[in-house]
């Protein structure tokens, strides 16, 4: 995520990418309006689903990668746990999700260890 775009407009245009692309999306947390971090839930509405966080690095985010780390899909179930205790942990943070069969995140970041 840039951060020379502040959250919430960087987070509209992805909910607008994926409703164009005939997904469902909608913010289910909204975090600092201008500089908090998102994590990105997809389900493929079949019990399953994937989150993506911003991957940083010394420049700053760069791209994006699945979380938590080593898990390459999860439970929509194991899903929600985690993106709770995220939230507990930042009040700033944002939570988006997208309901999209195909699993696409509609990020136009880099993903890291898309499998």
């Amino acid at each position: 995520m840039p951060r020379d775009v502040d959250t919430h407009v960087w987070a509209s245009a992805l909910i607008w990418r994926a409703q164009a692309g005939g997904a469902f999306a909608a913010v289910l947390k909204k975090g600092d309006p201008k500089r908090g971090d998102v994590l990105v839930k997809v389900s493929t509405m079949d019990g399953r689903a994937q989150v993506y966080g911003a991957a940083f690095s010394m420049e700053g985010p760069q791209a994006f990668e699945k979380l938590p780390a080593g898990h390459t899909d999860m439970s929509e179930a194991d899903a929600d746990a985690y993106l709770m205790k995220r939230r507990n942990q930042d009040p700033d943070l944002w939570v988006i999700e997208i309901e999209d069969r195909e699993g696409r995140h509609f990020l136009t970041e880099a993903v890291n260890r898309e499998t």
